[in-house]
């Protein structure tokens, strides 16, 4: 199933890739967990919406205490979504829809699952199998101390992010305790990843997402941490950049491609990993947390352009993924931007005013130059679900001692069919993730059938992308509180500003994401593409 070496068409930089949960997507054989053969089902629905390829989250064999993030064995499928075969076969099938499939690494750490891990435990202090992680004796009188002092990477969250064994030694999770960091220096470490990506592009995806990509080195001394020290001991490493130089060798032997999960401030290092001979693209996480503000919007878009111009690399656009408040409710509240540190039960929102703001910000991010991302369930408008507290699976809630209401509002599964069980989702029982009530309402079936809806508007939208051409945006003059700009022969207006704007000229209107007053003018909170 290996992909042809051919000529690169470099499709990445233009496309719209779909964000798949696997968890939440559709459940095939009714156990409550959505699977490979529910996303199988799903294909033709995906290629109505007209997206270029698939962005598959973690299917791995894994306990699942970080869903799916802590991987006990890449090359087998879990069985809560299949088996190895059927993942090929909806490789083949997308593939043969004219979509592609991008899976996701976590290169950083393993699941303590994972068979070199428990080899290590096995081995004991000094034994040349822990030294493919990070393991340490402690500090202080007996060693009853950490090694050093370094944060958590899951905000909000105090707990150590050493774990002590009763043999002395102490091992390094930036995570949780189940996810014991790699030692990226170990060149059996290199070589396994290296292998993955091949067995990976061998059965035929089209691309690998890299999560937190910025943090698999490590200082070799473990320092202490110290806030604004550069180089930091763990975060954007020089030495990163030799290891995805020979990650993209394997993947220019496929044609691969990369698009790796790299949050930095500093725009210049951001850049780095997108050199010619690294990663292909990055997430865009300026855009995805800017707030709804016309000022802060054009900033964000100029800056990322601006940060990925010098390497020639295609900015990516996303409003939402598996990990951040779901855009109809972010946009719908007072604080309309994304900080993990924000987050808090009970933040009141206006779904109906989220939901026109989040109309129009799909149209803008469609227009913009790059690719574009989608996280499923986006496209049906669906909100942010309150989930009840006892049914919180996300550690992100129990490792915050309760008050970060965890990212599992954003993952609850689909609803398909307004009248099914379960919305349509697949399940003969409850899902792993409750359904809130009134649900269906935002069933694909009712919207498909609709032709104001979401649903609607993203499968316009989608198709009629290709009128921006694949050239440079132009900023147009415009009144305060309004973005418009030029790509190709067509024009994108976005107006956040109070009073309805005059439309610059233009030959006719393609598309909006509601309607125009009764002189013509965009309303607030609105978008339309004009044919120049």
């Amino acid at each position: 199933m290996g992909q042809p070496r051919h000529a690169q068409q470099e499709w990445w930089r233009s496309a719209v890739i779909y964000q798949v949960y696997v968890r939440s997507f559709a459940d095939g054989d009714g156990d409550g967990t959505g699977d490979l053969a529910g996303v199988r089902s799903k294909l033709p629905y995906l290629a109505e919406l007209g997206v270029d390829a698939l962005w598959f989250n973690p299917w791995y064999l894994s306990p699942m205490k970080d869903g799916g993030y802590d991987v006990a064995d890449y090359r087998v499928v879990d069985p809560a979504f299949g088996t190895l075969a059927e993942a090929e076969k909806l490789i083949a099938e997308a593939r043969e829809l004219g979509i592609r499939t991008i899976v996701d690494i976590v290169p950083n750490h393993v699941s303590d699952q994972h068979p070199w891990f428990r080899a290590a435990l096995a081995a004991g202090p000094g034994s040349p199998e822990r030294e493919l992680f990070h393991f340490r004796p402690g500090r202080g009188p007996g060693g009853h101390l950490p090694p050093n002092d370094w944060p958590s990477q899951f905000v909000g969250s105090t707990d150590p992010v050493w774990t002590r064994l009763p043999d002395g030694d102490w091992y390094l999770h930036l995570f949780t305790p189940e996810q014991p960091d790699l030692n990226w220096a170990h060149p059996a470490v290199r070589q396994e990843h290296e292998d993955i990506l091949r067995f990976w592009f061998e059965r035929g995806v089209a691309g690998v997402r890299i999560d937190s990509a910025a943090l698999l080195a490590k200082d070799p001394e473990l320092p202490d941490f110290v806030a604004g020290r550069d180089p930091n001991p763990f975060v954007d490493r020089d030495e990163l950049h030799e290891i995805y130089r020979s990650w993209r060798a394997v993947a220019d032997d496929y044609d691969g491609v990369f698009v790796g999960e790299v949050w930095l401030p500093d725009a210049e290092r951001f850049a780095r990993y997108l050199r010619p001979d690294e990663l292909h693209t990055a997430f865009n996480f300026s855009f995805l947390s800017c707030p709804w503000e016309a000022d802060r919007l054009r900033t964000s878009i100029d800056t990322t352009l601006a940060e990925h111009a010098p390497v020639g690399a295609p900015a990516t656009w996303v409003l939402c993924n598996h990990d951040v408040t779901r855009t109809v409710t972010r946009y719908g509240r007072a604080e309309t931007g994304f900080d993990f540190a924000a987050k808090a039960f009970g933040t009141p929102t206006d779904l109906e005013l989220g939901t026109r703001r989040a109309r129009a910000a799909a149209l803008l991010s469609l227009a913009l130059p790059g690719a574009v991302y989608v996280y499923q369930g986006e496209e049906l408008g669906l909100p942010e679900a309150d989930i009840p507290r006892e049914s919180i699976q996300d550690p992100m809630y129990f490792r915050s001692q309760g008050t970060d209401p965890g990212r599992d509002g954003c993952r609850v599964p689909l609803p398909w069919a307004a009248d099914a069980p379960y919305a349509g989702f697949g399940s003969r029982q409850e899902p792993w993730l409750p359904q809130p009530a009134g649900w269906s309402a935002h069933a694909a079936d009712l919207q498909a059938a609709d032709p104001g809806s979401m649903l609607a508007l993203y499968r316009a939208g989608i198709g009629l992308r290709p009128v921006f051409g694949t050239g440079p945006l132009a900023w147009l003059p415009s009144p305060e509180g309004v973005l418009a700009f030029a790509r190709a022969d067509a024009l994108c207006v976005v107006n956040l500003a109070d009073p309805p704007a005059r439309l610059p000229d233009h030959s006719r209107l393609l598309l909006g994401s509601g309607p125009l007053d009764e002189e013509g003018r965009l309303p607030k909170d609105t978008a339309v593409w004009l044919r120049a």
